[in-house]
């Protein structure tokens, strides 16, 4: 488990992360997420211990990470920008990693790359962005650690690669120890993976939940009451994230169970109510909204 206590960090008059909480159970898929500059870089390189906390403290499975070779070698970081050695081979890196990563399997890392038709013994240069970001997932798969950060990990692959970069992280999880770490702004992604999803918003986390008991506890629901009073007495029942009306349309999100808020709604007597599916970019809209991120003020 990454066990992450208190952690700040500054860069100048910037302050990134501010008392960052969260714990990254072994076995799941964990999403970070967040607004733009909201710290998902700069906490995977503090994971990684790439870069140093200025308070606080990350533990991996109960080491400190920060100078120690045990703890980052459980650990591969994949940056936003794939680094490849100048003028190397794919079948080069995969030499290179062998270096730093005892357990990395160059076999499972040629066979993977044959499945993806990318050439072992070009010239890594020569290959498009979607081509290299399907090289270094690789090299980050068969290295064989533990932990897996990834940093925009699916940016520049295409809706097939995708779907197969998922299926190898399907196969890692169920047949050895396996932790993936995912920072996306592609929340539609993270939503077909994740198992747990972490929301950073200007350095700190507004919440780290398992997604599924997060869309358990918070509902999406259109109704039609007639009755304005009633409409207030709703409002003030519920906790309502976020409010829109369309003519005598009311649509909310509100958290509670279904049972919860439906019976709320029932109660002032609606011409017409439904739940609607919530995908986890609402959630994550809704949240921001929430702690003052409103994205209403960015339309012109």
């Amino acid at each position: 488990m990454i066990q992450l206590k208190g952690l700040e960090k500054r860069f100048g008059p910037i302050e990134a992360v501010r008392d960052l909480n969260a714990d990254i159970r072994e076995g799941e898929v964990f999403g970070v997420v967040g607004t733009n500059g909201a710290g998902k870089s700069t906490l995977l390189r503090m994971i990684a211990g790439v870069l140093k906390p200025d308070r606080g403290e990350i533990l991996v499975d109960e080491m400190p990470v920060y100078e120690n070779p045990e703890a980052k070698g459980r650990i591969c970081f994949l940056p936003d920008t794939a680094w490849f050695l100048p003028n190397s081979t794919p079948a080069q890196m995969a030499d290179y990693y062998r270096n730093f990563y005892p357990d990395f399997d160059k076999k499972r890392f040629q066979d993977l790359a044959g499945r993806m038709n990318l050439d072992t013994e070009r010239k890594l240069r020569t290959f498009s962005k979607g081509m290299k970001r399907q090289v270094a997932v690789l090299l980050g798969i068969c290295a064989g650690t533990k932990y897996l950060l990834c940093d925009e990990t699916f940016d520049g692959l295409d809706p097939v690669m995708r779907q197969a970069v998922k299926s190898i992280f399907a196969v890692e999880l169920m047949n050895r120890e396996f932790t993936p770490v995912i920072a996306s702004h592609n929340l539609r992604e993270l939503e077909d993976i994740c198992d747990h999803v972490g929301l950073l918003h200007q350095g700190g986390i507004l919440f780290s939940e398992n997604l599924e008991e997060m869309k358990f506890h918070i509902q999406k629901v259109q109704c039609v009451i007639t009755d304005p009073v009633k409409v207030e007495e709703l409002l003030r029942e519920l906790s309502v994230m976020q409010y829109e009306r369309r003519g005598s349309m009311i649509l909310l999100v509100a958290r509670g169970t279904r049972n919860e808020i439906m019976e709320r709604v029932n109660s002032k007597q609606p011409v017409f109510a439904e739940v609607l599916p919530l995908s986890l970019e609402e959630i994550f809209i809704s949240e921001t909204e929430v702690a003052g991120y409103d994205v209403k003020n960015l339309l012109f």
